[in-house]
């Protein structure tokens, strides 16, 4: 090749890179948000699903969208993420939608629903059963755009300072419970409290309140409940599978580039995944050390888990009766709970109920 050529050649290469060059930089651009969680740093699987979450955006994009993560307190507390989101006070928040109940107890159903659904079924109605969009329906009045980003699985019944022996037991309770639970606690006469995660303890022990619950074995020996209250019962009906969101400003959300939508929602479900694995594998090493510590386990009575159950729904009648968005919902989740019920019965309890008896026979 001629000089005169070559150099004709590669300036018209460079011309070509300085054309494609912005097009890329502008699909990929540098984005910081902040996120704030519901939940404190020593939860390292309720607040470490936000940091996964948050890790996996910036390994999607060559650290080019960074999502700086701040544990409850640090910005607000953890039971007003919803309204940092909202008012735009922060990007996004790492949280539970049933602790917003009062602002309206619909919010309650998208996080767990008392004798609802198990963890694998509020997934399934969440993706399938159309429940996702009837939450950004809903949540759209709070300017907010929601993903599923994490599950507990199903919850212990939490922890008591006196043995509950009877529906008369419940009555007066001071019970750190929240979100629509409390309501139904309230039915059977007892006085729900809604305290935030790094509370619960300091509460427990000076007997400003009589109980609490919070997850299950995991979390549950961190916090150190049963130093203050031996007794723990299950199950805890109220979230049979106790899903979080990331709640994400409607307008910072559809100003990111559709590939960075697309990294929100698949690192969403990554940090969904990851939650509830965490807990399935630390939950039976953790409730062994906490009977060794002293806690004892006890069942909720069955006339206590009738009582609640028709508490239950007396209070969804109640509320569907004067709400209409919790109507639908709630409609939705029990047409969809009676088919996989269905199902389960099938394969599913049988057998686990197999397994359960094989083990206990060595």
């Amino acid at each position: 090749m001629k000089r005169r050529q070559f150099l004709g050649a590669a300036g018209a290469g460079l011309a070509a890179s300085a054309i494609a060059m912005p097009a890329i930089a502008q699909s990929s651009p540098e984005v910081k948000w902040r996120l704030t969680s519901s939940f404190p740093k020593s939860l390292d699987t309720i607040y470490g699903a936000s940091e996964v979450f948050a890790k996996t955006v910036a390994e999607a994009t060559d650290n080019k969208f960074q999502i700086q993560c701040f544990a409850a307190g640090e910005i607000v507390p953890g039971l007003q993420a919803a309204d940092a989101v909202t008012s735009g006070t922060v990007e996004m928040a790492h949280t539970a939608s049933y602790y917003y109940v009062g602002k309206d107890p619909t919010f309650a159903l998208f996080t767990a629903q008392p004798f609802g659904l198990n963890s694998r079924m509020q997934t399934s109605w969440m993706h399938f059963g159309g429940a996702l969009d009837l939450a950004n329906a809903f949540y759209k009045k709070y300017n907010i755009v929601a993903f599923p980003a994490g599950n507990t699985g199903t919850q212990m019944g939490g922890w008591f300072r006196k043995e509950i022996r009877s529906v008369e037991d419940v009555k007066g309770l001071k019970f750190r419970i929240a979100g629509f639970a409390g309501q139904i606690f309230s039915k059977m006469g007892a006085v729900p409290q809604q305290v935030a995660g790094g509370d619960i303890y300091p509460a427990l022990e000076k007997g400003t309140i009589d109980a609490a619950e919070w997850v299950g074995p995991y979390d549950d020996e961190k916090l150190g409940f049963y130093k203050v209250a031996k007794f723990y019962y299950y199950p805890g009906w109220w979230e049979g599978g106790a899903m979080l969101h990331n709640f994400i400003n409607i307008e910072k959300f559809n100003a990111l580039p559709k590939s960075y939508q697309a990294i929100v929602r698949a690192a969403s479900e990554q940090a969904h995944t990851w939650m509830q694995a965490k807990y399935d594998a630390g939950n039976p090493q953790a409730i062994k050390r906490l009977v060794s510590a002293g806690a004892q386990l006890r069942p909720f009575p069955q006339p206590v888990m009738e009582a609640s159950y028709k508490a239950a729904l007396d209070t969804y009648n109640d509320v569907s009766a004067k709400n209409a968005d919790f109507k639908k919902v709630y409609d939705s989740m029990v047409a969809f709970r009676g088919d996989e019920y269905l199902w389960w019965q099938v394969a599913e309890l049988g057998f686990d109920a197999f397994m359960v008896r094989m083990r206990a026979h060595g």
